[in-house]
């Protein structure tokens, strides 16, 4: 609460890249939004917009140029969210938009109402809180926020939150837990990220896919190949997309490979803590990474694998030499992390590129990358 201290299984057989176009059917209207996995905390019902169906494919692939809708206009509902809910989302993103605040930090300010108060504008919990915050942010009357009354405003509170935002140093380039932290100095600071995909889904539904921009950017704008959208996410390597994920030709492929130089620096496609770095195991047990791979040699070569909000995790895998990250280290959209390379079962230098659901590190957790980053807003190579 603002202002007090509250309570592989691997399948990778790779073979010779190739730099064909990679054909992505699109997908329906409820996996736009709805990931699977425990990525999805929403299930979209009906969006509709004074009274007026929108297309969810479509607003899927804005881009925020549409601007936030009307709080005051009949809003879109979704599973887990009440009326009351979304219509206080709209208020929190509509008040970042007039303070002429980039997309992110709408995200950001979501994300921080879903911990605090489920976006319930609360009151007075009497015998179940013992302190005095109040409203959207759990903002504290007698820590300098406002009055009661201005604080049960849910303009007010909005606008407090993000004044004290852009007093933090950096925070556009902050994972979104740190960010939230900063500002509400809670006793849970990691409590804030398992929200970033909800409320990235609802500043999507809201205002027309302002996730989906540039994130630190007013112009609303598409990220672009090695720019940060305000979902929290960029692609790993500014490459087009060769081998594609489970083809008929390889149906065990359980990545992309995003073709690139030798030395191309990789980087995190978004914040979340290292849980892997090492040189993977060929088919017969050796650990040899530093040295160029081949068809059918097996294994990832020197590899990362980072954990992040909403149980998703990515691997990077060929790398040229050891990985620049340690295991648990935090690390922050668009850093570094490595160089591409040809090291384990590759003919040639390439990131192999995986996404999966829940952690689960097996072939049963993966689903394909370039869905799941054109729906990030961080459309890998040539499948933009």
């Amino acid at each position: 609460m603002a202002g007090r201290r509250h309570r592989l299984g691997r399948d990778v057989t790779l073979r010779r890249p190739r730099r064909a176009v990679l054909l992505v059917a699109m997908v329906t209207t409820l996996a736009l939004l709805c990931c699977g996995g425990s990525l999805s905390v929403l299930l979209i019902s009906e969006l509709t917009n004074s009274g007026n169906q929108i297309d969810l494919n479509a607003a899927s692939f804005e881009c925020g140029q549409g601007g936030p809708i009307d709080a005051n206009a009949k809003l879109p509902k979704a599973r887990q969210y009440g009326a009351q809910q979304v219509r206080n989302a709209a208020i929190i993103i509509n008040v970042g938009a007039r303070l002429k605040l980039p997309p992110r930090a709408w995200v950001i300010a979501v994300a921080t109402a879903m911990q605090e108060s489920r976006l319930y504008n609360l009151g007075n919990l009497g015998a179940r809180n013992d302190h005095d915050s109040l409203g959207l942010f759990q903002q504290r009357p007698s820590s300098g926020w406002g009055t009661p009354a201005e604080i049960q405003n849910p303009e007010y509170a909005a606008t407090k939150f993000y004044e004290k935002l852009k007093t933090i140093e950096g925070w556009e380039n902050m994972s979104l837990t740190r960010a939230a932290q900063a500002v509400q100095i809670s006793a849970y600071p990691d409590a804030y990220a398992k929200h970033e995909p909800a409320a990235t889904q609802i500043v999507n539904m809201l205002a027309h896919g302002a996730a989906n921009a540039v994130g630190s950017s007013l112009s609303m704008s598409c990220a672009g190949a090695g720019q940060v959208a305000a979902s929290g996410w960029t692609t790993p390597v500014k490459a087009d997309v060769g081998s594609g994920f489970r083809s008929p030709e390889r149906p065990n492929h359980q990545g992309v490979d995003l073709i690139a130089s030798r030395y191309t620096p990789i980087v995190a496609a978004a914040s979340g803590i290292v849980s892997v770095v090492k040189c993977d195991e060929d088919f017969k047990g050796r650990k040899t990474c530093n040295v160029d791979g081949y068809p059918g040699k097996g294994g990832c070569g020197w590899m990362v694998e980072i954990q992040h909000a909403g149980k998703v995790m990515t691997r990077y895998c060929h790398m040229v030499q050891p990985p620049f990250v340690k295991v648990n280290q935090k690390v922050t959209a668009g850093q570094v992390i490595g160089r591409v390379g040809t090291s384990g079962n590759s003919s040639g230098p390439h990131l192999h590129f995986e996404v999966h659901y829940n952690y689960d590190r097996s072939s049963a957790g993966a689903t394909n990358p370039v869905a799941f980053m054109q729906k990030q807003g961080a459309s890998l190579g040539n499948a933009g």
